[in-house]
């Protein structure tokens, strides 16, 4: 059985899909899976058995709607027995419409809940309580299809270290290795640059046996975590610019901690089963985008009695008046503490 998977994006939410994919690929033997996505993604995907990965650019060669059905040209080349599509946008709408008017008939499409979000996230009447997460919502589109997946068949995946990485931890050997990723897409979902340097700073004052790496991307990013790496020459290391996308990933199977926004890098550490900590703003675990099989004590969340308002978006793009105040709710003291603990834990 040959099943095709549409999801071309957000990092986070790609990465989300691996454990349901593996869990999958665990349970029946007989599955193979195509997953079409951006190529940037196909490291997440290199360790999957029976797994081939397309990479699309959606920004040129498949472009529009005549890109699109060049694309759908291709895909039926590979003679799929069911479509999941993860991701229900207007490309995957119009990818599903060209395979129905080929007289394709098994696809199983993601209820993203968007009914559910909204009341979520309103400012008025909140319906404040736990969704669906978006790991149960892409295993429900298998379930249609006929193949129920446990999430529990899920193990953390591991990738071998290149050389380069190698070396560099065999050269911490003798530290615990913190991984801090300060950036998200959304302001609303960002920590204030100056309270992450207050964790750095105390961190590393708190216990000597720490290193940190730092995870971004793009060139503003790096030119920050650059400057990050600077002010604490000896035991901070800014990743982007200096190891490829799969050797960050290597990096971060090897971390001790991950300490993240609402962000993707947060889900690539838990894909590893490192501990994760994040740090929610305009978003909140309700929404159902908590990395995968941490415990809710390592969510760390603004004061919602003193911004009741809070969550105001899914994707963090909505605050409000005075919504920095915000941030001075959690404390760098109490994020520090808890990544101690974790440490010791672990």
């Amino acid at each position: 059985m040959k099943l095709m998977i549409f999801r071309f994006s957000a990092m986070g939410d790609v990465a989300m899909t691996m454990p349901v994919l593996q869990a999958l690929l665990n349970t029946y033997e007989d599955v193979e899976i195509i997953v079409v996505s951006r190529p940037f993604f196909k490291p997440f995907f290199k360790n999957l058995p029976r797994t081939e990965f397309i990479g699309v650019d959606l920004k040129q060669k498949y472009k529009g709607l005549s890109g699109l059905f060049r694309l759908y040209r291709l895909l039926k080349t590979k003679q799929p027995d069911a479509i999941a599509d993860l991701h229900d946008v207007l490309r995957t709408k119009i990818l599903r419409t060209f395979f129905s008017l080929g007289g394709f008939r098994k696809i199983a499409v993601i209820d993203k809940g968007r009914v559910e979000k909204k009341a979520l996230t309103r400012s008025q009447n909140k319906m404040f309580k736990p969704l669906k997460t978006t790991h149960q919502r892409y295993a429900e589109v298998f379930e249609k299809l006929g193949f129920p997946v446990d999430l529990k068949r899920f193990e953390p995946d591991f990738h071998d270290f290149s050389k380069h990485v190698s070396l560099f931890f065999a050269f911490l050997s003798d530290y615990k290795i913190i991984g801090i990723a300060p950036f998200a897409a959304h302001k609303g979902k960002q920590y204030p640059l100056e309270k992450i340097k207050e964790i750095i700073r105390l961190l590393l004052e708190k216990n000597e046996n720490i290193s940190i790496l730092l995870f971004g991307g793009g060139k503003y990013e790096e030119q920050i975590l650059d400057e990050l790496e600077e002010m604490y020459l000896d035991r901070v290391y800014n990743t982007v610019g200096n190891y490829s996308f799969e050797e960050q990933l290597q990096l971060i199977s090897g971390l001790d901690v991950m300490l993240s926004m609402d962000s993707g890098n947060g889900h690539l550490a838990a894909l590893f089963g490192v501990p994760v900590i994040t740090i929610w703003g305009a978003t909140h675990p309700y929404a159902g985008f908590a990395p995968f099989n941490q415990p809710s004590e390592n969510q760390i969340l603004p004061d919602l009695k003193q911004f009741p308002q809070l969550p105001t978006s899914v994707y963090g793009n909505k605050t409000f008046e005075g919504f920095e105040k915000v941030w001075e709710t959690i404390k760098p003291e109490d994020v520090v503490d808890k990544i101690l603990r974790l440490i010791h834990e672990f």
